[in-house]
C-alpha cells in the first residue's frame, strides 16, 4: 500500500531540491509574473506560503513583509535568501488556516501557488484566514495553477499531474476562486497571466465588516 504523505512531510523531504527542481519553471514562467502580486502594494504584507523565498527580489522597497510557511526546511532555505529581498522580512513557521496574528495586522496579502496544494476542504479556511490577517478594504492576490481547456495544454496537465501531486501535494482542479466569496471575500479580479496555466485572483476584505471573520 502506497503511504500517502502530507503536505508537511512532502516540503521537509523535497526542500533541499526545491529550487532546482523548480528552476525550468522560475526562469521560463514565474519570474515575469511574480511582480504583478506586489504592483501598487504597500505597509505590512503577508507573503502566506513563503517557501524558499522566491518571491523576495520583488517585494515593494518601502513594505514591510512577514513570510510564513509550513515547513522548517523550507523556512531555512528562505533564511538563507533573505539578504535578496528589497526590503525587511521577517520569517514564521505558520499554518495559513490558523494564522496567530491579531485581526487586520496587515495592509495585504498575497500567496504563490499556495492554494492548489491547500486539499479542498481547506481551501475556505485558509482565504477566510487570509481575510481575517488583511484590514478592511485590504487586498489579497493568490497566483494558482489551473486546468488549461486546450486540448494539448491540458492533456499534458494530467501527465505532470502525478508527479506535482508527489512532489508538491499540487493539483489543477482546486476551485480556489469560487471559494474566495464563501470566504466572505470580494472578488475583484480572476485573470490568466500565463496562458491558461495560471491565474491571477484578486480580492478585498469587506470595508464593513464588524465584528472581524473568525475561524474560531
Amino acid at each position: 500500500m502506497a503511504v500517502q504523505l502530507s503536505n508537511l512531510e512532502r516540503y521537509e523531504r523535497i526542500a533541499w531540491a526545491y529550487d532546482l527542481l523548480d528552476l525550468p519553471f522560475e526562469y521560463g514562467r514565474y519570474r515575469w509574473i511574480r511582480p504583478v502580486l506586489f504592483q501598487d502594494l504597500s505597509g505590512r504584507i503577508l507573503d502566506a506560503g513563503v517557501g524558499t523565498g522566491r518571491n523576495f527580489p520583488f517585494y515593494p522597497p518601502r513594505a514591510e513583509v512577514t513570510g510564513i510557511d509550513l515547513s522548517p526546511a523550507m523556512l531555512a532555505r528562505a533564511e538563507r535568501r533573505r539578504a535578496r529581498a528589497a526590503t525587511h522580512v521577517e520569517l514564521k513557521r505558520m499554518d495559513v488556516t490558523r494564522l496567530e496574528f491579531p485581526d487586520g495586522t496587515f495592509d495585504a496579502a498575497v500567496a504563490t501557488f499556495l492554494f492548489c496544494t491547500l486539499p479542498e476542504e481547506l481551501q475556505v479556511a485558509g482565504m477566510r484566514e487570509l481575510g481575517r490577517m488583511v484590514k478592511p478594504g485590504g487586498v489579497i492576490r493568490c497566483l494558482e495553477y489551473t486546468r488549461p481547456t486546450g486540448g494539448l495544454r491540458r492533456a499534458m496537465t494530467y501527465l505532470w499531474e502525478p508527479w506535482v501531486y508527489w512532489a508538491y501535494g499540487a493539483g489543477f482542479d482546486r476551485e480556489t476562486e469560487r471559494h474566495v466569496p464563501e470566504a466572505g471575500l470580494q472578488l475583484v479580479e480572476a485573470r490568466f497571466v500565463a496562458d491558461e496555466l495560471t491565474k491571477l485572483l484578486s480580492a478585498r476584505t469587506p470595508k464593513n465588516l464588524s465584528p472581524r471573520l473568525s475561524t474560531a
